[in-house]
């Protein structure tokens, strides 16, 4: 199977179409945001195409409620790779800004296709750099239910490694698995759970080191949505 480009923003969750992305600023949709630990329900995220134009996207990100983050504005290429966007840094939402578009695609997305991509990025409010790697693969096909209805999706593996090494503190590892519907363009689930080690928590000789685990977020398309 071959699907065409999508325009998707991880580390929140959004996939849509690259040209309905590019042609529809106003156009708005929604994720609902679940804590995979215990089933509870966290809130709401809210997508709105503010601007596009032949090579860049804006998108405006609105939680609602403070524990998902504050709103802010993502920039992406026409294809959906992103620019300036967020990705967790030891439990903590980071806004990232690539010398290179972000490699969470590598089309066009085959059966059993993988991918292995580092990028260079800095981070806007520290100034400091951070080397980037995606591992991703096409892992099958899927029929899956989520709020906004039922879906045949193509299930999709990541592994990133988000360069972040501080102190004692590993760079974060964070694991997604992403259900994309052809039908939509758009990813209709997403899985995103993250971990690092530290070395403070380690100074017993006696115990194992374990990773220090993050968040473990599941997001649901709500509405396909509209202006």
């Amino acid at each position: 199977m071959k699907l065409l480009p999508a325009f998707c923003v991880f580390g929140a969750v959004l996939c849509t179409s690259g040209a309905d992305a590019a042609s529809a600023p106003g156009d708005a949709w929604s994720y609902r945001v679940i804590n995979a630990y215990n089933g509870e329900v966290r809130g709401n995220v809210r997508f709105r195409v503010e601007k596009s134009d032949a090579d860049r996207v804006a998108l405006a990100v609105t939680p609602d409620q403070p524990a998902l983050g504050t709103a802010r504005t993502d920039i992406y290429t026409a294809r959906g790779l992103g620019v300036r966007q967020p990705l967790i840094n030891h439990d903590m939402p980071v806004e990232y800004e690539f010398t290179e578009p972000y490699p969470a695609y590598d089309f066009p997305l085959d059966a059993g296709k993988s991918w292995s991509t580092r990028v260079n990025a800095t981070i806007p409010a520290s100034g400091r750099k951070a080397s980037v790697r995606v591992d991703g693969s096409v892992l099958g096909t899927e029929r899956i239910t989520v709020p906004a209805g039922v879906f045949d999706t193509v299930k999709i593996g990541r592994r990133i490694y988000a360069g972040d090494f501080e102190g004692g503190r590993s760079e974060t590892n964070i694991v997604e698995t992403e259900w994309y519907a052809p039908s939509l363009g758009r990813a209709v689930k997403l899985d995103r759970s993250s971990s690092y080690m530290d070395q403070q928590r380690c100074s017993d000789e006696m115990s194992p080191c374990r990773p220090v685990r993050g968040d473990w977020f599941v997001y649901e398309l709500v509405d396909a949505g509209a202006r």
